[in-house]
């Protein structure tokens, strides 16, 4: 996990890199003002989230995120191409609706493991391996594929890699890594980002972590907000929000960087709580690097 987070600027330029290029030599990805799904799992599906925002932000046109297991995907809905997200490319849930999919809505993965069967379910293929991970816990997939797809919808992320070196290389603060609870905010595109954060602690770290659209956070779960816990905001704070926390006595975190480059900080976060807690973020309890389902379940 420390070698594939740390190395996240390097594959973010690779990614703005070939995003431009597959841009000029004729789309993989959807057309402007093509309905679109993104669906994934777990981390996957955060990252879908954050897509869809952004390009619908960016009047690309109407973009849904699904659970892969969630999908509503009926003719009904009229989607002209549905994107997937999966590292190894074998996640039970995702190759089920690509099949059901097959030759009847245009369908596109981006994919860590090239030789996983995926390859030759989706019509079309965004090929990220050197992005792929040893580690059960995803960093640097998951973002890099952000990175890729965010790029396409015209989102200039020079900024981000620049933060992220810094943010990967400054010394975590004690406070951080003795917390008790994390509760992770965002808006727009970046509520993908914070629901991501929230499930990488609870991976590595064990720990109890919480995530929502900043302008839900009033709206009841402030009310876990104590001294020795965090609400970590990506991107600009509402209004008032950070007086309302500071009365609560927890520590705000808002750090003014690229919302992807704090992303990589959290993970930076979560492996120096893993450590200092004698875990082992490689191979989490209960968890496995991809999800492969009986045909029973």
């Amino acid at each position: 996990m420390d070698e594939e987070l740390s190395s996240q600027p390097q594959m973010w330029t690779r990614a703005i890199a070939q995003a431009l290029a597959n841009g000029k030599e004729g789309k993989l990805l959807p057309a402007d003002g093509e309905r679109v799904a993104v669906i994934g799992c777990g981390t996957s599906w955060f990252m879908a989230q954050s897509y869809a925002a952004a390009r619908e932000a960016a009047g690309k046109g109407v973009t849904d995120p699904f659970a892969a297991s969630e999908a509503f995907l009926g003719a009904d809905r009229q989607y002209d191409a549905v994107v997937a997200i999966t590292r190894s490319g074998t996640t039970s849930e995702v190759l089920e609706i690509l099949r059901r999919l097959k030759g009847k809505v245009r369908t596109v993965a981006l994919v860590g493991d090239l030789n996983s069967p995926i390859m030759t379910l989706a019509d079309a293929v965004v090929e990220l391996p050197y992005a792929d991970e040893k580690s059960v816990v995803q960093t640097r997939f998951a973002t890099t594929a952000l990175t890729y797809l965010l790029t396409s919808v015209g989102m200039d992320l020079s900024p981000a890699v620049e933060d992220a070196k810094t943010a990967l290389t400054a010394p975590v603060q004690q406070e951080l890594i003795d917390a008790e609870q994390f509760t992770f905010l965002g808006r727009g595109w970046t509520v993908g980002l914070a629901h991501e954060a929230g499930l990488k602690m609870r991976e590595a770290v064990q720990g109890w972590t919480e995530s929502y659209p900043a302008m839900e956070y009033r709206h009841g779960p402030i009310a876990i907000a104590a001294p020795n816990r965090v609400t970590w905001m990506f991107g600009e704070l509402p209004a008032g929000l950070a007086d309302d926390v500071a009365k609560t006595g927890a520590l705000l975190v808002n750090s003014g960087m690229h919302p992807l480059a704090d992303l990589a900080r959290v993970h930076r976060v979560t492996l120096e709580r893993a450590r200092a807690r004698g875990l082992d973020p490689d191979a989490p309890r209960n968890l496995s690097r991809s999800v492969i389902l009986d045909a029973a379940q």
